[in-house]
């Protein structure tokens, strides 16, 4: 199944670290597939960093990487904003990190009568900011959210609440939930396809959360691996719907294979 595979997107959280600590056999993995004429690209569903920090975590990490190879959720968000609302103004829920990635592409934000509102995973939510985008949003403003995870993965086998959870709550004071733009959303699937510039049948996703990582190239020509390194676990998959093409322990048996 991996012989045609010409690139590998990888998820980060789970697949390739834990929080601040890189598995052991991250490394191995990404010198195989580069040994084997392969490329490998990260996205991460974490929409509360920039491209630039994740680029600067995993160099601290000893991982060295290109932009191109660095995607986020919220370059999908970003996108489809500039295509869809160009010059619509916005009302980020996000870190002062994700917000100044929507300044860096020109987004319009306000923090009074937004046209859009765009929910994103923060990490330094306050009750103002929450009340500010339910305002909003019970007034009938555009709602989009980043990613609909709902928790995060973090070292010792822990989980913090993540964008998936902050917009359940959005959902029980304003009776709206919003449309996702990160995994496992067709956009997310077709900006991988765009920026790999690979055909779908080429390109394998890894990750390790049956409901993005793996769900994002459901009915699809995309190759979807699980690894139980992370959140998700066989007994998840025998009860859930997505089923992932291969499941693996986690990237060295890949390597094995490659």
């Amino acid at each position: 199944m991996l012989e045609n595979i010409k690139a590998f997107v990888l998820d980060m959280d789970g697949t390739i670290y834990l929080g601040n600590e890189l598995f052991p056999f991250t490394k191995d993995f990404l010198s195989r597939v580069e040994e084997t004429g392969r490329k490998f690209y990260f996205f991460t569903n974490n929409s509360s960093k920039s491209q630039q920090a994740y680029i600067e975590k995993l160099s601290n990490m000893g991982i060295a990487i290109s932009k191109e190879q660095m995607m986020i959720s919220s370059h999908v968000m970003i996108r489809f904003l500039l295509e869809n609302h160009p010059g619509k103004s916005v009302y980020v829920v996000g870190t002062p990190s994700l917000l100044n990635e929507f300044r860096s592409f020109g987004i319009p934000l306000v923090e009074e009568d937004p046209d859009i509102v765009v929910l994103g995973f923060d990490t330094t939510l306050t009750y103002e900011k929450l009340s500010r985008a339910c305002h909003s949003i019970r007034n009938g403003c555009i709602y989009y959210g980043i990613n609909p995870d709902l928790n995060c993965p973090m070292e010792g086998g822990t989980f913090i609440p993540d964008c998936g959870s902050m917009a359940r709550l959005v959902e029980a004071s304003t009776g709206r939930y919003p449309e996702f733009f990160g995994k496992p959303s067709k956009y997310t699937l077709n900006y991988m396809i765009q920026e790999t510039g690979y055909r779908p049948d080429e390109i394998a996703i890894v990750g390790d959360r049956l409901y993005t990582d793996i769900a994002v190239a459901d009915q699809s020509e995309v190759t979807s691996i699980l690894v139980l390194s992370g959140e998700s676990t066989l007994k998840d998959v025998e009860n859930g719907d997505i089923k992932p093409d291969l499941i693996v322990k986690d990237l060295s048996e890949i390597t094995r294979e490659l």
